[in-house]
């Protein structure tokens, strides 16, 4: 894909004049955001995983974590407001977002009142990257940017809580 193409996520960057940079990695590139850094020249912790959870209350939610995280059950389940909780199903994802697995971009798609969670450990990065809705084609834009353009609760979600 040229980096001419405008996708709906760059669309709705440029119309908020958020600034950001479109990088291309082969469509060959393993699947899977350490693939994608590693294509791209950067660190795991970079790269960004969107992954979408629900509740037992059909509430839908974007997890936003470095390629090198995970997220710790305990501290989603806190950030959600819910004890239960899963990964939605590919199905429900892209019924939810418009997006297969794989390459969802973190903004654009979301209807009112829909929350996104960034790991708060991601804003120390100087630059992260995210999916920019085509595989192959990512968006290079800095963490506060990120929490501006998807209206993100910033929380941690992946270090445990230090023990009394």
């Amino acid at each position: 894909m040229e980096s001419t193409t405008k996708l709906p996520a760059h669309i709705f960057l440029d119309e908020r004049n958020i600034p950001y940079e479109i990088r291309n990695f082969p469509s060959s590139t393993e699947k899977g955001a350490a693939a994608v850094a590693a294509a791209l020249g950067f660190r795991e912790r970079q790269m960004i995983k969107t992954l979408v959870f629900q509740t037992d209350k059909s509430e839908k939610s974007l997890i936003m974590v470095g390629a090198d995280q995970n997220a710790i059950s305990s501290r989603l389940k806190k950030a959600l407001g819910s004890r239960n909780i899963s990964m939605a199903p590919p199905e429900v994802v892209k019924e939810t977002t418009g997006y297969v697995i794989g390459s969802i971009p973190p903004f654009h798609w979301q209807p009112e009142g829909f929350r996104n969670f960034l790991d708060e450990s991601l804003m120390d990065e100087e630059i992260l990257g995210v999916g920019a809705g085509v595989w192959g084609n990512e968006i290079l834009i800095t963490p506060q940017n990120l929490v501006i353009a998807t209206n993100a609760i910033v929380f941690n979600l992946c270090r445990a809580e230090p023990t009394a």
